[in-house]
């Protein structure tokens, strides 16, 4: 879940472009590096092995970049958000796979040049080389997962399915690691190349493992999550209330969600992202979801008492954001709950809400929201009925003009389903609605 931003007020740096600024120049100065050890390292047995070296060094700078896109570290998931996050995650890994292919293709080349041998012989001498064997290995993983990360493969598999199969990719970083350990040309070709690479990749792992894994367990073992209350909303919608010890020092704001697991109800490994419903209050959290699938179907039996395992929380759809004093919210069926608890965090600034579902029975939350709107001596606007059932679409841009004459100098806040949010999107591109003052959740972990 990301905001989308850019530079647009003169004298001021946004927080995503502080983040997307220190992420180019961390990857300018490694990628400087890395060419600088290539270069003072000399040439290889020949020409082939040479250039086979450079993609193996790009190779291992871009699987680090790949584990701290998915570390989750908190300054960046902030002002940047997951979503935004995992896509240039899903880029990258397909850069890096090409990186591989083109890495092991020019070394099998290149000693078969030099051996005067077949590639296919070359091929089964160096799987018989421990270091070649293991950056085999970790080239395959890497293929397995490019390829069930296709969309059309990964269409098919069910999330679980995926996500534990994606896993191996730590295989892959391990093997690579051991393989870059036993390559003399890249560890110990110098002493500032050994002490360049070692402090790169303690870096990685550690943000890594601090991220997914020592941060949930402390804040955990710390706040000790227990569901306090299941309300249902709705036929098909039910509120959670999780409450714990400590909870003013969770660092949630409103807008922001958490995975969700409860061990008690469903296995481990099954886990949600849902947004916060109300703000953090540092008495308990609330998230509300709709019957989308077999878990979100099945909170409203979660056992009262039971305990909560809760990641997060992350996303920068949040306040942090704003460059204006006016606000328009946009949502779209549950997509109001990340909305509904802006609404009650700030009381300040002229807001408008747009909420669209197709019958007000399906408005989620609605009454809440009315309050909440009220308070503020904002406005709403409950957009009902099917997509084009007169012509025009309720979040087109001129409805969007029509509502909101002033949207130009607003922020805009939209989350919902995919293409409501592309609609919305488009709309105000058409109205000339500066990218700065756009900020777009996706709902997903991958």
């Amino acid at each position: 879940m990301a905001a989308v931003n850019n530079t647009g007020r003169t004298g001021t740096v946004l927080p995503v472009d502080a983040a997307r600024w220190a992420m180019r120049a961390f990857a300018i100065v490694n990628v400087v590096i890395v060419e600088t050890l290539f270069l003072s390292a000399g040439s290889g047995k020949n020409e082939v092995l040479t250039i086979a070296r450079f993609f193996g060094l790009h190779a291992a700078l871009l699987m680090l970049f790949q584990l701290l896109l998915v570390a989750r570290l908190p300054w960046l998931d902030r002002r940047i958000g997951m979503d935004r996050l995992t896509v240039w995650h899903r880029w990258v890994g397909f850069l890096l796979l090409w990186t591989l292919l083109t890495h092991a293709t020019l070394v099998v080349l290149g000693y078969a040049k030099l051996d005067g041998a077949s590639t296919g012989k070359t091929f089964l001498a160096l799987s018989g080389v421990p270091a070649s064997l293991l950056g085999m290995l970790a080239t395959a993983v890497i293929v397995v997962i490019a390829v069930i990360s296709t969309r059309p493969v990964r269409r098919r598999l069910r999330y679980e399915v995926w996500h534990g199969l994606h896993l191996l990719l730590y295989v892959a970083v391990g093997l690579s690691f051991v393989h870059q350990l036993q390559e003399t040309t890249t560890f110990t070709s110098s002493a500032f190349a050994t002490a360049y690479w070692w402090v790169l990749w303690l870096f990685a792992f550690g943000a890594l493992l601090t991220g997914r894994v020592a941060v949930p367990l402390w804040r955990n073992i710390h706040h000790r999550f227990r569901v306090a209350a299941v309300v249902p909303e709705s036929d098909n919608v039910v509120s959670v209330y999780v409450t714990g010890r400590h909870l003013d020092k969770l660092p949630a704001r409103a807008g922001q969600f958490c995975i969700w697991r409860f061990p008690g109800h469903n296995g481990w490994w099954v886990a949600n992202p849902f947004s916060l419903s109300a703000a953090p209050n540092g008495q308990g959290l609330r998230l509300t979801a709709k019957a989308a699938g077999s878990t979100s179907a099945g909170l409203r039996n979660v056992p009262v008492g039971s305990r909560a395992f809760v990641e997060g929380p992350y996303g920068a759809f949040t306040s942090l954001h704003r460059t204006r004093a006016g606000t328009l919210l946009i949502a779209g069926g549950v997509g109001i709950t990340p909305v509904r608890a802006m609404l009650e965090e700030e009381a300040t600034g002229d807001v408008v809400v747009l909420y669209r579902v197709r019958s007000e029975a399906d408005a989620v939350l609605l009454n809440e929201v009315r309050h909440l709107v009220g308070l503020r001596g904002g406005r709403l606007h409950l957009l009902t009925g099917r997509t084009g059932e007169d012509g025009v679409s309720p979040l087109g841009s001129g409805n969007l003009h029509r509502l909101v004459p002033d949207i130009a100098e607003r922020d805009v806040y939209v989350c919902g389903p995919p293409v409501m949010t592309r609609a919305v999107l488009a709309g105000l591109r058409d109205l000339q609605v500066p990218e700065w003052q756009v900020h777009a959740e996706k709902f997903g972990l991958a």
